[in-house]
């Protein structure tokens, strides 16, 4: 698995929960899909470049087990939700935002800026656990009108109970949105199963694509319902129509493309998807849980993944002395406050996992895995 992949040079890299590897497909898909076509064809390249949109929306619909024309290519996590949201109609009685302290700070700025169109944001206290059902259910009423749940939560690699979550929002008429950055390319991405009305994500963690290269994904019943303030010709009903005084919304979720695509990005990002598809979700889960059982035995302790995502987040009393204990083995992670964070992806070896838990273990680091 490993060899579809060109990774960094040094010791193990387990950042895929930042950046994951460039597949070794990705500079063949720039050329033909992106450089190939400009460079022959000059403006006539608009054809083959948005053949390459519509191939990045099938392959991402074929991930997640959706329709293709119910998904819309973003720039990021960011543009997506801001387009979901900005097309809600808040009013005095339902108008928060209902999502946890613990998720990723920017749906959390999105909410926030909204508030001038008449949001009004509810975080839930990062000390109540988002795993939990009972934490959600004693957060929703009737004046909520969008949750937005972490799949998987960056900073403790926790899951939220996304089904019993998007029940909640439908028992209470609000939008269930899910963010699935953390969790597509590892974990099964399955908004009908969840029941959820919306899944948001990015392409350049498990996926392996990049940044510039997110999307959306709106149930298609709901999309006539929501018109978003994020305009553009690409999202008009006919964008070639050009007549200035005349914005009709597309029927599909392209009314929430906006302007003009960045072609490269989705270019890179398809590969990235078709590498990660061609090896098997079930496949790379089960080697980043074989790679886990190889430093939980390294350790002599028990690692429960159970309600996780794939990255290991793990809590250090002494967080200098880790990344001195980690230098000569030039591992590739990070830590966010007192928790480090590794993530075994296809190009890890539980041997590199074993390696990591021995530096931890002869340099007697007590650690505990973040809940």
């Amino acid at each position: 698995m490993r060899d579809l992949f060109h990774v960094p040079e040094g010791g193990p890299y387990l950042m895929s929960h930042s950046v994951g590897c460039l597949p070794r497909a990705a500079r063949a898909a720039l050329d033909a899909c992106y450089l190939e076509p400009w460079q022959t064809t000059g403006g006539a390249a608009w054809g083959p470049w948005l053949e390459t949109i519509e191939k990045f929306r099938a392959a991402l619909a074929g991930l997640i087990g959706v329709a293709a024309d119910e998904v819309a290519p973003q720039q990021s996590v960011s543009s997506a939700l801001f387009s979901l949201l900005s097309g809600l109609r808040p009013t005095p009685e339902r108008n928060r935002v209902l999502m946890s302290e613990q998720a990723f700070p920017t749906v959390g700025y999105v909410a926030q800026g909204l508030e001038r169109l008449g949001f009004e944001t509810r975080l839930i206290p990062a000390a109540q656990s988002p795993g939990d059902v009972a934490t959600w259910e004693s957060h929703f009423d009737e004046s909520v009108a969008a949750v937005v749940a972490m799949h998987v939560h960056s900073n403790t690699g926790v899951t939220s109970p996304l089904a019993e979550i998007a029940a909640m929002a439908r028992r209470h008429g609000a939008l269930s949105i899910v963010d699935a950055a953390q969790s597509a390319g590892i974990l099964p991405v399955a908004p009908h199963a969840w029941g959820a009305d919306a899944v948001i994500g990015s392409s350049v963690k498990w996926l392996c694509g990049g940044p510039g290269a997110a999307w959306l994904w709106l149930r298609g019943d709901l999309t006539p319902g929501i018109e978003p303030l994020d305009l553009g010709w690409f999202g008009h009903e006919d964008p070639y129509e050009f007549d200035i005084r005349s914005f009709r919304p597309a029927a599909d979720a392209r009314r929430f493309q906006g302007g003009s695509p960045s072609i490269a990005p989705f270019a890179l990002a398809l590969a990235g998807i078709e590498t990660v598809t061609a090896l098997g979700q079930d496949r790379i889960l089960g080697h980043n849980r074989d790679c886990i059982a190889a430093f939980a035995g390294a350790v002599d302790r028990p690692i429960d993944m159970t309600g996780r995502g794939g990255t290991l987040c793990l809590e250090f009393a002494d967080v200098d002395r880790l990344h001195a204990v980690l230098a000569p083995g030039d591992f590739r992670y990070d830590v966010r406050g007192r928790c480090l964070r590794a993530s075994f992806h296809a190009w890890n070896s539980p041997e590199e996992a074993k390696a990591l838990g021995r530096a931890i273990t002869e340099a007697g680091l007590a650690f505990r895995l973040v809940s």
